[in-house]
């Protein structure tokens, strides 16, 4: 599909799509096989720009368009969706400066973020609130010139490896979502921060996430924008993050979908390819319709993103439907492959576990539903 982008980001996308094919694509069974931390990739994702694709030239990135950014993780997430997971989940973290820090924030933590000298990671989630982070228990008090953080935070990803991670905790626990805030901890640098060993997870193997618990202390530098503001820079942060998740599940279908194809032309029953029979051939065009039908809601969501307009429905509305959709493309691709595609053998089996989380995090099918729902009843 051809996205409304530049010269300039059209040869960009076209690098990381080598990339993803030559590099990233040949070592995704292993990593899932070993569970190998996708951060292997770092070092020359780094080189290529792939860290900072999220952020302005001025802060080190290369200032990507919202299709262009959605097309290069794409093209990542259908080489290998654990990479494409620790990528995304970086820039969750960097969005959260961009969007809700101060400029002395951004010029501390961004460069060195774009150019991959750090990783971030993002933490929002916890073990009694995820779907809905205004539950949080998490909090910071003031503690001389800065915050006491005290927090528990679940499936966190990159946290293991994370030179920095935004943490969002109450500063007000009466005010309900008006009383969150975010702050950057620097993990490595600071005592009182816990990472327990990676969760053992269904797909995803090499995207590794993490609990974490905080009893650490961190300047009032470290905060991003006003006290209580740290809630509504969470739900912008996961407006981008739902298009990006949506640009992974979109990858990973498209790469179920091709597979399918060239099996179909390949395998043959009775001296003639399964392709040849019409309920085969059923199953192909109903996976070609929703992944292009989950494409352009997307891309109606990213082309928004640029414009300063909100933009949280039709975000929504693309990560509802691509996940849902490119599990069901998946799902017949296997079928497709019959026993076959139950073996490790193919990528078929990887590809549905990998599918599978992107229907509950950064926001459950659910939450996704009842944002539409408010938004049509508003």
């Amino acid at each position: 599909m051809n996205y409304p982008m530049s010269e300039d980001e059209r040869a960009v996308v076209d690098q990381i799509e080598r990339f993803s094919l030559e590099v990233l694509a040949p070592q995704a069974a292993v990593l899932d096989e070993e569970a190998t931390f996708a951060t292997l990739h770092l070092p020359v994702m780094a080189e290529m720009g792939l860290m900072g694709m999220n952020l302005p030239e001025g802060l080190g990135g290369i200032g990507l368009s919202g299709p262009a950014l959605y097309a290069a993780v794409e093209a990542v997430a259908g080489a290998c969706g654990s990479t494409a997971s620790m990528l995304t989940a970086h820039f969750l973290a960097t969005d959260s400066i961009l969007l809700g820090g101060g400029a002395e924030l951004k010029e501390r933590f961004l460069p060195n973020a774009a150019l991959g000298k750090t990783l971030g990671a993002f933490a929002l989630t916890e073990p009694q609130a995820g779907s809905n982070p205004a539950d949080m228990t998490s909090y910071a008090v003031r503690e001389g010139e800065g915050y006491r953080i005290k927090a528990t935070k679940c499936f966190i990803s990159n946290a293991g490896a994370a030179d920095f991670i935004v943490v969002y905790a109450k500063t007000d626990r009466e005010a309900g979502a008006r009383g969150v805030s975010a702050f950057v901890v620097e993990p490595k640098d600071i005592e009182g921060v816990d990472i327990a060993p990676n969760e053992r997870t269904m797909g995803l193997k090499g995207g590794h996430v993490f609990g974490i618990t905080f009893d650490c202390w961190v300047p009032a530098a470290n905060r991003l924008g006003d006290e209580g503001t740290g809630f509504r820079t969470a739900m912008k942060v996961l407006d981008n993050g739902r298009i990006e998740v949506a640009a992974q599940a979109t990858g990973i279908a498209d790469a179920a979908l091709k597979a399918a194809i060239v099996y179909a032309k390949e395998r043959k029953v009775g001296g003639h390819p399964i392709g040849d029979f019409q309920g085969l051939q059923f199953m192909l065009a109903d996976c070609a319709t929703e992944l292009t039908a989950a494409r352009a809601l997307a891309m109606q969501a990213a082309v928004k993103r640029g414009t300063g307009a909100r933009y949280s429905t039709e975000s929504a509305f693309a990560k509802l439907y691509a996940t849902e959709a490119a599990w069901r493309i998946a799902d017949r691709a296997l079928q497709i492959h019959g026993g076959y595609g139950y073996t490790r053998d193919f990528p078929l089996e990887r590809y549905l576990r990998d599918l599978r989380i992107f229907r509950i995090y950064e926001g459950s099918s659910e939450i996704q539903r009842t944002i539409i729902a408010r938004g049509l009843l508003a």
